[in-house]
C-alpha cells in the first residue's frame, strides 16, 4: 500500500461538510413530517444515524486526533480542552434528540433539538476549523487512518 501526505486539516473540513449534510438530511425527514409507522421509522433512522455520525467523529477527536495535535502544539491545550467541553455538550443534546426520535418526539420538539445541535455543532465546527486546520495540514501521520482521527465520515 503506497503512503500518501494528508492534509488532515482539509480532511477535518470534509468531515464537517458532511455532518453539516446529515443534519439537513434529518432535518428534512423531520419538517416532511409524514404520518404512520414508515415515516416513523425512517425519521428515527435519520435522526440516529445522524446522531452516531456525529458521536463517532467526536470520538475519534478525542482518543487519537487531539493528541497528534498536543503533541505538536502543548499550547494548544486550552483550545482542545474547549473542543471537548462542547462534545461533552453535544453528547447530552443529541442523547435527547435521540431519546426523543426513539419515542415518536412530536415534530416541534424534534426540530427544537435539531436546532439546538446545529447551533452548537456550528459555532464548534467553525471554531475547531480556525483553531486546527493549518495545524491539522503541517501533520504528517501516515500511520494513521483518517476514520481513527476524525470518525466514520472521514
Amino acid at each position: 500500500m503506497s503512503q500518501r501526505v494528508v492534509a488532515w486539516g482539509q480532511e477535518l473540513r470534509e468531515v464537517h461538510r458532511r455532518l453539516r449534510d446529515a443534519l439537513a438530511v434529518a432535518r428534512s425527514a423531520v419538517e416532511d413530517g409524514a404520518e404512520g409507522p414508515t415515516a416513523a421509522s425512517e425519521l428515527r433512522l435519520y435522526c440516529v444515524g445522524f446522531c452516531a455520525a456525529l458521536t463517532g467523529h467526536h470520538r475519534g477527536e478525542d482518543a487519537t486526533l487531539f493528541d497528534v495535535v498536543l503533541v505538536d502544539r502543548p499550547d494548544l491545550a486550552p483550545v482542545v480542552a474547549d473542543l471537548k467541553r462542547d462534545h461533552s455538550m453535544l453528547d447530552h443534546l443529541l442523547g435527547e434528540l435521540e431519546r426523543a426520535a426513539l419515542s415518536g418526539g412530536a415534530q416541534d420538539e424534534l426540530l427544537r433539538h435539531l436546532d439546538g445541535i446545529e447551533a452548537v455543532m456550528e459555532t464548534h465546527f467553525l471554531y475547531e476549523e480556525k483553531k486546527l486546520v493549518d495545524v491539522l495540514d503541517g501533520v504528517v501521520r501516515p500511520d494513521v487512518d483518517g476514520r481513527e482521527m476524525l470518525g466514520p465520515l472521514a
